[in-house]
């Protein structure tokens, strides 16, 4: 797959504006209603990135509308445990807890075609493996964004805002709306492309989400965001 593919997809002249490798937004821009099948659409998956491909409003629609038809991927209990930095509220039902029980499940009915012995410990072996290592996941994803943190200058202030952090720390979380606010920066985020770890393609070259779309309710959605 190449630019001059989908340029003679299209029946353009080699030397046309905007050029697809090295404008390739502007080229999306004026030609991802124009009929391009999703194999040569995929071309910009590997040149552009998500975030980049946001300032298109359409494809900013075809995200809202695929987050619409409510995937698995986006729905709390699987987005809570991908990108568990982003939800406040109490972890339940942990990844790692869940496949900690696939795992004991596994051993007690699948492994050596159903004999028992041993078939406890082992499932409870399995079952804390992989808790742990979605514990080391989770910690990772703290360091990394730890790392990321650039501290200002320190300041006289500084001893009353950790005091602040604190006392903010130990309020109450409502768990609903911790889970409404986690859904909605989980929408949000994905419409933006600032999602890490998901598979984009599935709605930004899907032609289908443009049919019977609410423009305005679309705009208000928008509006309502800024």
């Amino acid at each position: 797959m190449s630019a001059a593919t989908i340029k003679k997809y299209l029946a353009l002249d080699e030397d046309s504006s905007p050029d697809p490798e090295r404008e390739p937004i502007e080229f999306l821009r004026q030609y991802i209603t124009s009929g391009l099948p999703r194999s040569l659409l995929a071309y910009f998956s590997a040149t552009t990135t998500p975030k980049q491909r946001s300032v298109l409003p359409v494809i900013r629609n075809r995200r809202l509308k695929y987050t619409s038809t409510r995937p698995p991927e986006l729905e709390f209990a699987e987005a809570s445990t991908t990108w568990p930095l982003l939800y406040d509220g109490q972890q339940q039902g942990r990844r790692g807890q869940r496949e900690g029980e696939d795992e004991k499940s596994w051993a007690q009915t699948g492994f050596l075609e159903g004999s028992t012995k041993h078939v406890g410990n082992l499932g409870k072996l399995l079952g804390e493996y992989e808790e742990e290592r979605e514990a080391e996941r989770i910690r990772d994803l703290r360091r990394q964004k730890a790392e990321e943190f650039v501290p200002e200058e320190e300041s006289d202030s500084e001893d009353e805002d950790d005091e602040m952090e604190d006392v903010q720390d130990t309020q109450p979380v409502d768990e609903n709306d911790a889970k409404a606010t986690f859904e909605r920066v989980i929408r949000e985020r994905f419409i933006y492309g600032l999602l890490d770890g998901i598979d984009y393609d599935k709605a930004d070259w899907n032609e289908e989400f443009d049919d019977d779309m609410d423009r305005d309710a679309e705009d208000r959605w928008f509006e309502d965001d800024e």
